[in-house]
């Protein structure tokens, strides 16, 4: 057996392992006891990745569709088809007639070559991270706020930390990694303060569990800002050195109703000030959120970072801002300019910063509008102008809650999918091409601490299998294009010179202490552990000043429920890896063997006023519409809410029906009663 350092795939921890493999297949895996973000843990997902790579579900040839079958053909036939048909949509429709998705799974180097091809060889922004309930609320709110789109600090910094407050994530079920080093600071004398509507397992050993309502967060945290202003618990020399808006702020939060901020949020006076002095004796803090959060809205994000503001909680070893990705390269994605919006480095497309943008050695200008998000495009074709798509590792039709993808997909001239699995996706595409698997080729991935690493080929790939950069190469080449990457280390080498922060990266460094954080640059060449560390008199945070007033959400006896719907607490089991690997379907599919059609969560006091067993058939009702399910009586709810789980996607589009706003700037409540059927 030879074994081989490379980082777990699953999600955004970016666990180091090693792969055990006989030259044909990965037989086993076992956690690397030094690497800085798991210290020789791993979870059940990393324990049993090597089974994804030996499914025999994996897709092996490429596919065209011909008199309405998928048939297999040759690398050269499928390629040429792909590029005489974009040609054509693009010549005849123009550039915005075409848009390009892929997944938080897909590596830096295939997202970086993605929207190199859509931007220079189509010339269309029409690109995003097709990632569920993701719409970079957060990323946006970071840039406008303190200037970078990532966590600010390092998992290490977890166990160094004095105070963690938590919020709106389920460490345990969804990073018990993570979960793991809060549980471990937690016992080492840490402070424990978590925030959610549901009573999960680290709540249960928080020293503050502040269960809200859903959708109040951000007024929760203003009233924390209040107590904070108003007992001189905030950090005025850091706030004075590199802070604006502080004055306005103030202004607006001493105006706070606190007793109606505790009405709204259901959460106590009480706890809630002493939750807030406890952050604020803490001299240092790390504040987690989950970019799982994205459908709240961007405010309850800006409220979130004032706290961090208030504090001085940037800048310093055991303090900082964590954006937690549950997929494994959220961040890398993003780094590599798959918005709509911005360029690679988070340039923005309408900006001077676009004209640096290369292609065949020559500088070109790409688009210079905003594009198409993942929204628009899966939701109406972005108004019906957009006749084909490209999705790379992305599964719409499982993971698009809010639309109707299967009818959207329907109607597009033209579907390529790079997959490694026949997805639900696959029926409507009319080229797949296959994908090499975990193992089977070198690429990086930038974990949510912003960690760029090496997952190392430990196998070859199966017989006349083509990496998905080289897939897009290819197709370049054959539509015109001079690219000639022979490797994906050359691409990365090109990353290097576009994007300033990943500069100093390159393979021989990302293969000596476990990767590099970026800002990665030649003059910093061993990376950034912790952002602003070297913070001058320069002003560069901002506080947010358009506070949310305390409102109550009013419920009435016709609807007295409020629904939470988008929490990613089940995730896990719809997830295609997870699916493709016995073990994991096992483990992550328990709750389905009680509920096979899905449930709706209720607390065991609501149930009881409505006369309701676990189990039993209800009928979910809102003023949109109704759908049946079954019900799971818990403790975990609050009193009041009742929770839909992501993967139930016929009942929440069916109870939902046209009220979801596309604009996914604020929190809309959803008021719903639950009917019990004989």
């Amino acid at each position: 057996m030879a074994q081989k350092l490379t980082t777990c795939t699953f999600c955004g921890v970016g666990c180091g392992m090693y792969l055990e493999t006989d030259g044909k297949s990965v037989k086993g895996v076992y956690p690397s006891m030094s690497h800085p973000s798991n210290l020789g843990r791993i979870c059940v997902r990393g324990w049993h990745i090597h089974e994804v790579a030996r499914s025999p579900e994996r897709l092996k040839r490429p596919l065209i569709r011909k008199n309405g079958k998928l048939e297999e053909v040759e690398w050269e036939e499928a390629l040429g088809f792909i590029a005489e048909k974009l040609t054509k949509i693009r010549d005849v429709h123009g550039p915005d007639a075409l848009a390009f998705l892929n997944s938080p799974r897909c590596s830096n180097e295939e997202s970086y070559l993605l929207q190199k091809f859509a931007r220079e060889v189509i010339g269309t922004n029409n690109v995003d991270h097709g990632a569920g309930v993701y719409c970079n609320n957060s990323l946006r709110v970071l840039l406008e706020m303190i200037g970078v789109p990532a966590t600010t600090c390092s998992i290490g910094d977890i166990e160094k930390s004095e105070l963690i407050l938590v919020d709106g994530v389920d460490l345990a079920r969804q990073l018990p990694t993570i979960g793991g080093r809060v549980m471990r600071a937690k016992l080492g004398g840490a402070g424990l303060i978590v925030v959610d509507s549901r009573r999960h397992c680290i709540a249960e050993h928080a020293d503050y569990f502040l269960q809200i309502k859903p959708g109040t967060e951000g007024v929760l945290y203003d009233a924390m800002a209040k107590v904070l202003t108003d007992r001189g618990r905030v950090e005025l020399g850091f706030i004075k050195a590199h802070c604006e808006n502080y004055e306005e702020f103030v202004h607006e939060v001493r105006q706070y109703d606190l007793v109606a901020a505790s009405l709204e949020c259901g959460v106590p006076v009480e706890l809630i000030e002493r939750a807030a002095l406890a952050y604020g004796r803490a001299a240092k803090a790390v504040l987690m959120y989950s970019t799982g959060v994205e459908n709240r809205g961007r405010n309850t994000i800006r409220s979130f970072v004032n706290l961090a503001l208030l504090r001085g909680n940037l800048g310093r070893e055991g303090a900082g801002l964590f954006a937690l990705c549950e997929q494994n390269n959220l961040q890398g994605v993003c780094d590599m300019g798959m918005l709509p919006d911005y360029l690679p480095g988070y340039r923005h497309v309408s900006g001077s910063g676009r004209d640096a943008a290369r292609a065949g050695g020559e500088v070109t200008r790409p688009p210079g509008s905003t594009g198409l998000d993942a929204h628009r495009v899966l939701r109406d074709r972005g108004g019906g102008k957009v006749r084909a798509l490209w999705l790379s590792r992305y599964d719409p039709v499982t993971t698009s809650y809010f639309y109707d993808a299967e009818r959207t997909l329907d109607e597009f001239e033209f579907v390529v999918l790079q997959h490694l699995f026949p997805t639900g996706s696959a029926r409507f595409a009319d080229v797949v091409l296959p994908l090499v698997a975990f193992g089977e080729e070198t690429v990086t991935f930038t974990s949510t601490d912003r960690r760029v690493q090496l997952a190392n080929k430990v196998k070859e790939p199966p017989h006349g299998q083509v990496p998905s950069w080289r897939q897009i190469t290819l197709v370049a080449q054959k539509m015109g294009e001079s690219w000639d990457y022979a490797s994906a280390e050359d691409v990365m080498n090109e990353v290097a010179e576009n994007v300033t922060a990943y500069s100093g990266i390159d393979y021989r460094n990302l293969e000596g202490d476990y990767g590099r954080q970026w800002p990665c640059t030649r003059e910093k060449p061993l990376g950034t552990p912790t952002l602003f560390s070297d913070a001058t008199a320069e002003r560069r945070f901002k506080f947010f000043t358009a506070l949310e007033k305390a409102r109550r959400i009013e419920v009435n006896p016709e609807f007295p429920l409020l629904l939470i719907f988008g929490h990613s607490l089940y995730y896990w089991n719809q997830n295609v890896l997870v699916r493709h690997s016995e073990t994991l379907k096992r483990e992550y599919r328990i709750l389905l063997l009680d509920y096979p059609k899905g449930f709706v969560e209720m607390s065991t006091a609501d149930a009881k006023v409505v006369g309701i067993k676990d189990g039993a058939k209800v009928m979910l009702c809102t003023p949109y519409g109704k759908a049946q399910t079954t019900a799971r009586v818990t403790g975990e709810i609050k009193q009041g809410s009742v929770f839909l789980p992501y993967f139930v996607s016929e009942v929440g589009k069916s109870i939902l029906g046209e009220s979801f706003s596309d604009d996914r700037e604020s929190f809309h409540p959803v008021l719903v009663r639950i009917e019990k059927l004989q």
